[in-house]
């Protein structure tokens, strides 16, 4: 089973694409963009189980510099 998730990022001034690069490089991110709106970054990111999904968000992607605040969004296919 793979558990999927958006992960919602808003980030410093001027810091959105800077982020996106550097979150494209970790394991478990399929897709990273810098986009418009109420938050800079918008990630979908895959994950073994839903353990595995918290340790990639806490760990690894709120540990950036720049990045100010994360929303995940877990993907639920009904």
């Amino acid at each position: 089973m793979v558990v999927q998730a958006y992960i919602l990022i808003q980030t410093d001034v001027g810091k959105a694409a800077e982020v996106a690069a550097k979150i494209t490089e970790l394991k478990g991110v399929v897709l990273a963009e810098d986009v418009t709106g109420p938050y800079d970054v918008i990630v979908r990111a895959e994950a073994r189980n839903v353990d595995e999904l918290g340790k990639l968000v806490v760990a690894k992607v709120q540990g950036l510099e720049g990045i100010t605040r994360t929303l995940t969004c877990p993907v639920v296919h009904i």
